[in-house]
């Protein structure tokens, strides 16, 4: 954990001087001076003129008003700001957010998608075509289930759509065209006029259900499409049935989805064209001599149609859609309200509870109401907690898993069983994409008091992630011989290389060891808390003190020879970064970290090089993007860098930092871009605890480093029931003293429990 003895006093203003990087004036600008860009602040509520870039933000009462669920749906074009030239063609990645509905960790997300391949979240603020309202999204390229559109009377297949990644291939598919200025939403709520259909569409949801309510200009002939062979995710195979004069069920694969839907009205008739292809689809025609809105009630299921069934009947039965969507309101404002602000200018409060919103969206929700649930065996299986999708945890234990359980322990705790479900039924705790960053998610979690599952059975499964060779860590022999991971000496290595990530998997595996060495240490397991702890210090076998930089190293022992730190990799020494980006990372060593760099002065001299040496726009990968000089901040790897000032006693360098970042990186152009892709809440909740005034610098201790928030004063209802607050008296954003309580804090970190005995942290700047 990190303790210091001095007492901060004074502010140690070091000015950055050198600036050349593309778009780095700006930058040192504010730097030198302290100041930084106001956000364009989106329009807030109502329909804006048509094509127009307002959004439509739903007037809501309380914190939900401040809401705008499209932050993160428009696109990132500003080379100064990625920091290369799009190429022709490219969408950059980021945010890749969706404006639907949802509950906090629901089954079902109700949202619009534009397109299906490739797009992200399926919803892009640039598209003009509406071609279905899907039911599961994460952010990212899966899910996007069970698409359903209505049609007029005359509706046909009329738009081409993509298909696939090959540009060339599209289809004509159904689909309607839209404007920004007939779209509304607030959380729970999304509606849309769709302009060549002459429909309003409404939608709202539950936790496995969606409720769509359709207003036709015209009452005759009016059709449902049941798009089946598409979604985000590959569909192999679908189905589709009628369940009764007003209801129809049936399956997509890829997720394997069930559902169950009941309209309003009687069906007429249930056209099913190519059944269960890829190009199928299935048409529900109603039967006239209704006047009022077409109501679809459906219910999911990842087990059965007649669970789907069971899911729609507790969860809506009887109740009406505005029932549903003011019960669903209030959920978020229950939610989101725990956090209190005063001070700030209106578009900090919006971005602040747009990101704490996104931040509560997964993971989803994968049990039905009757317990059961499909298990990682793909085999029906059933508890007595709600089960849940893994967590994106390459991305979010560094700060959103934390966040979730501040917000939400009771869930945090089901996410925690459900990974033990997975790791028992499989023999691997879950990973997800690189490192093994489960320990640092559930030892940050224990640490924090959230401990009612059982810790020793869940301890042993990821102490075999740690030393058994599988799955789990791929190249965990080698680690565990020399202690490191190497990689090839490649003549020629570009982006698309593929290798072992050696750098990378090597920092990452030394952080995690540390992780689980904190649950050891816990549970008295002295033997493998000194064998973790040991091995925690393998990051320093990948830095070369030659170059000063984290490089790959040979089988041999010898560095890699071609090796230039500016370039980016996929999975080349790096895994999506370059030399630069990953040279910072080892949050559970500081101390040992500045050291390599020959103490203080070599540190922090290298530290400022990060963010002034240009990036060289001709070096693209797609989602290395957004630079403060090599640092990118669109990307997780290094995330961590900018607070690294703390450690050398200069708090205010990073805090120029972060403010840029706040301001500037977060609601670009138009209020509604985002720096870099949010993978599941990844990159808000980074933005939601730097506002706030606490980060989780290494998010598996419990303590958090104190930054200097955005607002004069935040109170925090606190799980236990307490209040936390933080208080900062002064405008100034030079951080010159912490006190907690009333007293003096020894250093820069403050302990989790404040959060859990309530109290003050007043944050002196000036």
């Amino acid at each position: 954990m990190h303790k210091f003895s001095k007492t901060i006093s004074g502010s140690l203003r070091v000015a950055i001087t050198v600036c050349c990087w593309m778009g780095m004036v700006g930058f040192m600008t504010v730097i030198a001076n302290g100041q930084t860009k106001s956000q364009t602040k989106p329009t807030t509520s109502g329909k804006g003129q048509s094509g127009s870039k307002s959004t439509g933000k739903v007037q809501t009462t309380g914190v939900t008003r401040y809401v705008n669920t499209f932050v993160g749906t428009a696109p990132l074009t500003d080379p100064k700001i990625l920091g290369y030239k799009l190429p022709e063609g490219w969408r950059s990645w980021a945010g890749l957010t969706f404006p639907g509905s949802s509950l906090p960790n629901a089954m079902v997300q109700l949202s619009p998608m534009t397109r299906y391949q490739p797009a992200g979240a399926g919803y892009q603020y640039e598209d003009s075509v509406i071609v279905s309202f899907t039911h599961t999204n994460k952010g990212h390229w899966n899910l996007g289930n069970i698409p359903i559109l209505p049609l007029p009377q005359s509706a046909s297949p009329s738009i081409s759509g993509k298909v696939g990644e090959d540009k060339n291939n599209t289809e004509l598919i159904y689909g309607s065209r839209f404007t920004h200025g007939n779209e509304r939403s607030s959380p729970g709520f999304y509606q849309v006029y769709l302009e060549d259909y002459q429909i309003q569409a409404d939608l709202t949801s539950t936790l496995r259900c969606g409720y769509h309510r359709y207003t036709f200009k015209n009452n005759t002939g009016r059709k449902i499409l049941f798009d089946l062979s598409k979604a985000l995710s590959r569909v192999s195979t679908w189905t589709i049935e009628q369940a009764g004069p007003k209801a129809v069920q049936g399956f997509q694969s890829g997720e394997n989805v069930y559902f169950y839907a009941v309209f309003n009205t009687n069906i007429e008739k249930l056209e099913v064209k190519d059944a269960g292809t890829k190009s199928g689809f299935a048409i529900v025609h109603l039967a006239n001599g209704s006047k009022g809105p077409v109501e679809l009630k459906i219910g999911l299921s990842f087990v059965s149609a007649a669970n789907a069934k069971q899911n729609l009947e507790q969860e809506i039965g009887t109740k009406s859609f505005e029932t549903i969507r003011q019960q669903a309101n209030q959920q978020w404002e229950t939610l989101l309200s725990q956090i209190q602000i005063k001070g700030g200018t209106p578009a900090q409060k919006e971005m602040l509870y747009s990101c704490l919103y996104r931040s509560l969206l997964w993971p989803a929700l994968r049990s039905d109401v009757n317990g059961e649930y499909t298990d990682a065996k793909r085999q029906k299986a059933k508890a007595d907690f709600d089960y849940y999708t893994e967590p994106s945890l390459w991305d979010t234990y560094r700060n959103k898993d934390v966040l979730l359980g501040l917000i939400s322990p009771k869930v945090a705790l089901n996410v925690i069983k459900s990974m033990k479900d997975v790791g028992e039924k499989t023999g691997v705790m879950p990973t997800f994409f690189h490192g093994d960053h489960g320990t640092s998610s559930i030892a940050g979690a224990y640490l924090r008091g959230i401990d009612g599952f059982d810790v020793k059975e869940t301890y042993q499964l990821l102490l075999k992630n740690a030393t058994v060779p599988g799955p789990a860590r791929p190249y965990l022999t080698e680690y565990m011989e020399k202690g490191y991971i190497s990689d090839p000496d490649v003549a020629n290595p570009h982006v698309e290389t593929k290798a072992k990530a050696g750098v990378s998997k090597t920092l990452e595996y030394s952080y995690d060891d540390y992780s689980l060495a904190q649950i050891a240490k816990k549970l008295g397991d002295s033997a493998n808390y000194k064998m973790l702890i040991a091995r925690s210090k393998n990051y320093k076998n990948m830095f070369d003190p030659s170059t000063r930089f984290m490089r790959g190293r040979l089988e041999n022992g010898e560095w890699i020879k071609n090796f230039n730190p500016q370039y980016p990799y996929y999975e080349y020494m790096y895994r999506e970064g370059n030399a630069w980006q990953l040279s910072f990372f080892a949050p559970h060593d500081m101390q040992g970290l500045i050291s390599l760099y020959g103490g203080a002065k070599g540190f922090e001299s290298k530290l400022d090089s990060l963010f002034i040496v240009p990036w060289n726009p001709t070096y693209i990968a797609r989602n290395v993007e957004t630079m403060i000089g090599q640092y990118c901040h669109g990307n997780q790897p290094d995330h961590e860098a900018p607070f690294g000032y703390y450690f050398i006693g200069k708090p205010e360098k990073t805090q120029k930092i972060l403010d840029y970042i706040l301001n500037n990186l977060y609601g670009i152009k138009d209020g509604l871009t985002l720096a870099g892709m949010d993978d599941a809440g990844e990159m808000s909740a980074w933005y939601v605890l730097n506002a706030l005034g606490l980060y989780t610098f290494s998010a598996t201790d419990p303590e958090y480093l104190v930054t200097v928030p955005l607002f004069d004063q935040v109170n925090w209802k606190t799980s236990t029931g307490k209040q936390l607050v933080i208080r900062k008296p002064s405008s100034g954003r030079d951080l010159t003293s912490i006190q907690v309580n009333g007293k003096t804090n020894q250093g820069y970190f403050v302990s989790h429990d404040l959060f859990t005995k309530g109290g003050t942290i007043t944050v002196q700047t000036k």
